[in-house]
């Protein structure tokens, strides 16, 4: 494997310079002391203009006709941890972040989810640009199975202004992916201010130690421009809360079962320069490495895996996966004199991921040849998109409305490619000798999964939006797009807001959407060797198996019932209420349900090892698997989500005796699945056991393996110099389903975690030490049936991880 880190290895001591020169400039100016704390009468009279999910240029959080919440910069910080998505998750209620462990590097790009839906059905933007999605796609059995999702965590902290989070369906704005809601992450601008940041910590336990370095300034371009960095670098060490096995305790931990090793290296430019008084150049992108590396599962010396010649006291896999993500948007904007403002971009993205597996072997190479290397170049994944977009927008009055309209109208040009190269011979080699073959842990790709898939897509859209009366403001949008792959599909939105007096308002949407299928999950194909516990369904006794991903246009796969995939089609209904009782008090309200047809899900995994199947394929000229069973996409399921959102807050101000703004926020969310389609005749016809959709998936992690509920109350007192922060959130229970029997079933009871850190502001320089889960608290511990002999005591679905408590420190410098 190649572990050099490639145009960002001297990271560190570039990061370095940036710092002590960026120290020295700023300490020449004149110190000042921090900002006072905010107060009841300014807080009524900010309000924070918002770009996501209106065309309008004068709309407010506080005006919106749909729930958003809006978290600024401080906010994400006050949250102590380095991670974007993270405090986004202990910010936002129905934004769930899990942690997975031993899942074939899904904790490389860890998936989000927003109200319990799937992580690909949320739409992310960076200032207003749709952002590309990683390259890896969820094959294993976590939280958001089957999705190719974008990574949050590849946007450093120290860029972000502030995000605006959309809880509500937006793909007649925005297309695809935009089911459950948007994330838009809006970018630092100027070439005034910094900020340099150092942060480390540990857990508890005594492992997991990090830190992180990030710098973030600007400079003026002229006195037309402005051009912005953020430079970040850290590293993360490995944790482990497995336990012995119990059938082996002689041999101690052998098992690694936490968060990975990580290297994290990142450059964000953000800059803008005026062509004209009212024509605007911009861009923004940035390059970031991440170096990551997760166990497999252990093969003990007695295991039908071992290889005594090699490992006589067993053997640890170690996957590494080296992902490298580049973007740039480069744009023209401005504004006529006739009052039409434009804006014409070009977007660029995309995540290369390379994987190699390290401390394995190949058991079919071994066999056949004599020997076996122990480190493997399993192969590359691509994603990228490109898109072109033209926005046009203008108020416009007319002599019937007391209120200017707003007219949006735009096109844009979207082609996305997806890639997969084949490892090296002896991370794939099979044979014919019925040994397993691959590299144990991690397999390479083989060149039967190779290939290379793209397609465009051409969207027009068109949107008004109005205060119709002085109390009633209502918008409309309409989307159309032409897939090369799939063909057309129209989007619709309404809503509305009636303002019953200055402090109360009742609003509503309803919407249609869709997402189209990735074309990761049309195309992805591969052999994974997974731990399968008691009342599998593969129909085999507890232990580690190869399973295969394949295409639904692949020979095997439509002998099993694979058809080509549609686009889900979505509809949302949302009805909130809006109430500032007080200068200081402010409260809303929102229900929704949101309903998805021929939602596309990983199907289960089915059997290919009963003798009927195998007579079966072999009849059909697919023959030699190196697999138990198989899995492939389908459209086989409908589902149902209802919740509702809660959010309060209050500032109190007590003078010289400072202020405490108090933030409590509530999410309930209930998945179902309301409709799965007839199993495929020739399944029924191998056997009753071949289910296309199996409980897991249909009571678990399409519905209740999400928590329905989340509390987060946050108090922060400012008194002085010095900055209280306390979070507590309440987890709800959820429950872990096994694939075909009930009596596996397991419920995990709902916890509270605890997050305090206190700060000191000294002129420019904030000092902080904080604790996250400073309770020491765990999730419930899994039943022995699922807990691999006891090696992997705690749930992969747990809502915030298994490490226990963390404890950390930060030194902050800005001007």
């Amino acid at each position: 494997m190649n572990k050099n880190s490639v145009g960002l290895k001297a990271a560190p001591s570039l990061l370095a310079v940036a710092l002590l020169s960026i120290l020295s400039q700023a300490s020449a100016q004149d110190a000042t002391p921090p900002p006072p704390p905010p107060s009841a009468d300014n807080a009524k009279k900010l309000g924070t203009v918002i770009v996501t999910g209106t065309r309008a240029d004068n709309r407010t959080e506080s005006s919106s006709l749909t729930p958003i919440d809006v978290v600024s910069a401080q906010t994400l910080k006050q949250t102590g941890t380095t991670e974007l998505t993270t405090a986004l998750a202990r910010i936002i209620p129905s934004l769930t972040f899990p942690r997975p462990s031993a899942a074939d590097t899904a904790d490389s790009q860890r998936p989000a989810q927003l109200r319990g839906l799937s992580p690909d059905q949320v739409l992310v933007l960076v200032d207003g640009k749709r952002w590309h999605p990683g390259a890896i796609l969820l094959t294993n059995g976590v939280l958001g199975r089957g999705s190719q999702a974008v990574d949050l965590n590849t946007i450093p902290l120290g860029a972000v202004d502030h995000i605006e989070v959309l809880r509500d369906g937006a793909s007649a704005q925005y297309g695809s992916d935009a089911i459950a809601g948007v994330i838009n992450v809006v970018l630092k601008k100027g070439a005034q201010g910094g900020e340099v940041d150092l942060t480390g910590g540990q857990y508890s336990a005594g492992d997991g130690r990090q830190w992180q370095g990030s710098a973030n300034f600007g400079i003026p371009l002229s006195d037309k421009g402005w051009i912005r960095f953020t430079l970040q670098d850290g590293n993360q060490d490995y944790t482990n809360r497995a336990e012995p096995n119990r059938t082996l305790p002689a041999q101690g931990t052998t098992q690694r079962y936490g968060d990975p090793a990580v290297q994290d290296h990142n450059l964000f430019l953000n800059s803008q320069f005026d062509l004209t008084p009212n024509v605007q150049l911009y861009a923004f992108g940035h390059y970031s490495e991440r170096n990551t590396t997760s166990p497999a599962f252990f093969r003990s010396n007695v295991s039908s895996n071992s290889v005594p010649s090699l490992y006589p006291n067993g053997y640890l896999p170690l996957e590494h996966a080296d992902s490298t993500d580049r973007s740039l948007v480069l744009g023209i904007r401005g504004k006529t004199e006739g009052g039409w403002r434009w804006d014409v971009s070009g977007n660029y993205g995309g995540n290369r991921v390379s994987y190699a597996t390290e401390d394995s072997v190949n058991r079919a190479f071994l066999h056949d040849f004599g020997y076996s290397p122990t480190e493997f170049h399993d192969g590359i994944l691509n994603a990228a998109q490109q898109s072109f977009d033209v926005d046009i927008a203008k108020e416009l009055s007319t002599s019937f409305l007391p209120n200017p309209v707003t007219l949006a109208f735009g096109a844009e040009y979207l082609r996305q490619t997806y890639q997969i190269d084949a490892g090296d011979l002896t991370s794939w080699y099979t044979g014919t000798s019925g040994v397993s073959g691959g590299a144990q842990g991690f397999g390479g790709y083989q060149p039967t999964d190779a290939g290379s898939y793209s397609r465009h897509d051409v969207a027009e859209y068109v949107s008004l939006e109005s205060n119709l009366t002085d109390r009633f403001g209502a918008s409309a949008s309409l989307r159309h797009e032409d897939y090369s792959d799939f063909g057309n599909t129209t989007s619709g939105a309404l809503a509305g807001r009636f303002d019953f007096t200055d402090r109360f308002a009742l609003r509503g949407s309803a919407s249609t959407g869709f997402r189209a299928p990735s074309l990761a999950q049309q195309h992805y194909s591969y052999t994974s060797s997974l731990y399968y516990g008691a009342g599998n369904s593969l129909q085999l006794p507890p232990g580690i198996y190869n399973t295969g991903l394949v295409p639904v246009n692949s020979a095997i796969g439509t002998l099993l019932g694979a058809q080509p995939l549609e686009p889900e089609k979505s509809r949302n209904y949302t009805l909130g209420a809006v109430w500032n009782p007080l200068d200081a008090l402010n409260l809303s309200l929102d229900v929704y349900q949101i309903t998805i047809d021929n939602r596309i899900t990983l199907s289960s995994n089915l059997a290919t090892t009963s003798p009927a199947v195998q007579a079966y394929l072999a009849a059909n000229g697919v023959a030699n698997l190196n697999y138990s069973g198989i899995a492939y996409f389908t459209n086989a399921v409908d589902t149902r989500t209802r919740g509702v959102d809660l959010v309060a807050s209050y500032l109190s101000d007590f003078g010289s005796a400072g202020s405490l703004q108090s933030t409590l926020s509530y999410n309930y969310n209930k998945n179902k699945v309301t409709d799965i389609k007839a199993n495929p005749a020739v399944l029924d016809q191998l056997g009753v056991n071949l289910k296309r959709i199996d409980r897991r998936d249909q009571f678990g992690l399409l519905a209740d393996t999400t928590p329905r509920s989340k509390l987060i109350l946050n108090e922060v007192y400012n008194l002085s110099r010095w900055s209280f922060n306390g979070t507590l959130t309440r987890y709800g229970s959820f429950v872990s389903y096994n694939s075909t029997t009930a009596t596996l079933d397991q419920t995990f009871g709902a916890k509270w975690i605890l997050d305090l850190a206190v700060n000191y502001n000294l002129d420019r320089w904030t000092f902080t030490v904080g604790g996250d889960n400073v309770l020491n608290t765990y999730p419930d511990k899994v039943i022995h049936a699922n807990d691999n002999n006891g090696t992997m005591p705690y749930s992969v679905f747990s809502p915030f991880g298994f490490n226990g408590a963390y404890v950390y420190g930060k030194v902050a410098y800005r001007w």
